[in-house]
């Protein structure tokens, strides 16, 4: 454990070398640079779940399509629907995310309890564990 110039505290995990450090806590800034992007993807999750929702939709039995493109309308829906499934359990993180953004564990890994590096929140921000955890399973 040391402390840098600035007096953030920096840690790393038990599962990462000894060269790698995190900076802790978030500050107020990067915490609204966070929600922003954690709102931008939300609002790109709603919209995709939409258009997956449309293209979802059963097809109709009596539709006078051919029996290969009825097949293929078939397996396409299945793969919006298997979309569908993970869109909306990334819009569920994120929402979460966005609730617990300022609360002061927020960005602590859930195994270890060490912080999770801010360009790994950046980049998804409903991970709840650090790399080395993610990893392990």
């Amino acid at each position: 454990m040391v402390f840098s110039l600035t007096g953030s505290l920096k840690i790393g995990c038990p599962g990462l070398s000894d060269n790698a450090e995190f900076i802790f806590p978030m500050n107020p800034q990067e915490r609204q640079e966070l929600k922003g992007k954690i709102e931008e993807e939300i609002a790109a999750q709603r919209t995709l779940i939409a258009s997956l929702q449309e293209t979802s939709k059963p097809v109709s039995p009596d539709n006078a399509i051919g029996r290969l493109s009825r097949m293929e309308a078939l397996s396409d829906r299945a793969v919006s629907e298997a979309s569908l499934n993970v869109a909306q359990t990334k819009l569920s993180r994120l929402e979460t995310a966005l609730d617990k953004v300022d609360q002061p564990d927020f960005g602590l890994c859930q195994n270890c309890g060490y912080p999770i590096p801010h360009g790994r929140i950046l980049l998804v921000p409903e991970a709840t564990r650090c790399v080395p955890c993610a990893e392990k399973g």
